[in-house]
């Protein structure tokens, strides 16, 4: 996004839209042609994973008239066969057939009769599943981040790329009414020059389950790469980053990789002169939830919190309106099936989620070594304030 004013430029999110779709529309892919001759009305998805995000995703595509699931697959079949009939509760009119429960994910990949698959499992699973997925020729959709490590990441790009398939990386955040507030009313404070995003969330006790894993969430920043994201998206190219994280118990003496409490804290240095701190912290060493975002400019400032925000001008306080949050997964969803249908412009690309994951991985060598650490990434094109 360059060294622009944010008065003079717009958001990067709002650039992406006008954009290509980048990976899948810079060139003719053969997908398009196979829509063409078969006359295809309809989607074909299957979906791998049971979870919260899987719930939503398949609540979003049953619901949507230009999609079909035709099969879910899940690491218990019992839980899975269960989670095929609730998936189409939802919706209305419901489904002639329910998806078919599969025991095995890769048996997803073989399916004639299945267009796109979605990734909806942990962090640590991402990038076997979606190479696996483009490797046999079917479109994925993944939720962030699209692997731990930013190299094998950008190797999924390019497998992406040299397949002509649609390489869609989850981005919701940028969907719901705390960013679209933060985009819509940040000109109004003038030139930014701080900004600040915390999420913090007690758990007492604190589960035992892979958002509690070293090895499986990764990096706090790149397991909530949603904060990064958040970040990248309003204020651009990142010129150096620094950290800090503290686990409880310590990384060394961790019961098989758990943890019970995480706190980490990012500053992120933008060519623009803005300035970013992160914290996000979780677990029984938290006492409060948190969930506020801040931008101050010199004239003005943004207090934006879960439900509600605030714009502060000299002695005027203006109270803001926070969208729901509720809907964002129909809408992703619903704009992946225009894309794959009629070529219908994305609200992110895959090369932003990329970037975003590249800054992730700087600040965790950072905190590693306890260093600040100059970048020298290649922004995406559409990274232009």
């Amino acid at each position: 996004m360059g060294s622009e004013s944010l008065m003079e430029a717009p958001a990067w999110g709002a650039i992406a839209i006008r954009c290509s779709v980048g990976l899948w529309l810079a060139v003719m892919h053969q997908d398009d042609r196979e829509v063409r001759d078969r006359k295809m009305k309809q989607i074909r998805w299957g979906l791998i994973g049971t979870g919260f995000t899987a719930t939503r995703r398949a609540e979003a595509i049953v619901r949507d008239p230009k999609a079909q699931l035709v099969a879910i697959a899940g690491r218990n079949f019992d839980r899975t066969a269960e989670f095929c009939q609730t998936a189409i509760s939802t919706a209305q009119p419901a489904p002639n057939t329910p998806p078919i429960a599969i025991e095995q994910w890769r048996s997803l990949l073989d399916r004639d009769d299945i267009d796109a698959i979605a990734v909806c499992t942990i962090p640590i699973d991402h990038a076997e599943q979606t190479h696996a997925i483009l490797s046999h020729d079917k479109h994925a959709i993944v939720e962030y981040p699209l692997a731990l490590d930013p190299a094998i990441a950008r190797d999924l790009l390019a497998l992406a790329r040299s397949r002509d398939r649609l390489l869609h990386v989850e981005h919701i955040e940028l969907l719901g009414g705390l960013h679209r507030a933060s985009v819509e009313h940040l000109p109004s404070i003038g030139t930014p020059y701080y900004a600040r995003y915390v999420t913090l969330l007690p758990k007492h006790p604190a589960p035992r389950r892979w958002s509690y894993h070293h090895s499986e969430f990764g990096f706090p920043f790149i397991g909530a790469l949603s904060r990064v994201m958040r970040m990248i998206d309003l204020f651009g190219t990142v010129d150096r980053v620094s950290a800090s994280v503290q686990y409880w118990p310590e990384f060394e003496r961790s019961d098989a990789g758990y943890y019970t409490s995480c706190l980490c804290r990012g500053m992120l240095e933008f060519s623009n002169g803005v300035t970013a701190d992160l914290i996000y912290g979780k677990g029984d060493r938290i006492w409060k939830t948190q969930n506020q975002f801040e931008v101050l400019g010199d004239a003005g400032a943004l207090v934006l919190e879960h439900n509600q925000g605030w714009l502060i001008r000299d002695k005027e306080r203006c109270e803001l309106p926070i969208g729901a949050r509720r809907g964002m997964f129909a809408r992703d969803t619903e704009m992946v099936t225009a894309t794959l249908l009629n070529g219908t412009p994305l609200y992110v690309q895959p090369e932003q989620s990329l970037y975003a994951l590249e800054v992730a991985e700087a600040l965790r060598q950072a905190a590693q070594q306890g260093l600040s650490i100059k970048l020298d990434l290649e922004p995406p094109q559409t990274l232009t304030v």
